[in-house]
């Protein structure tokens, strides 16, 4: 799971291209804390292919899942 909270945007993204990019996984889990990197992250994950669900956790934190 990839921990992007506490980044200021556009970090968040900037760190999901990175693993993107680099391992090309099937499938990634991102742990955000603000709904503007969910958005962005799941613009990037369309674009590149993935479905893109996510869901908000107990603690107000939102889960995504890109996946191929």
């Amino acid at each position: 799971m990839l921990d992007v909270r506490g980044l200021n945007c556009p970090m968040p993204v900037l760190a999901v291209q990175r693993e993107v990019k680099a391992n090309k996984p099937e499938t990634l889990e991102v742990l955000a804390d603000h709904m503007t990197a969910v958005q962005n992250i799941t613009r990037f994950g369309n674009s590149q292919g993935y479905h893109v669900e996510y869901r908000e956790n107990d603690d107000g934190d939102f889960v995504i899942t890109l996946s191929k």
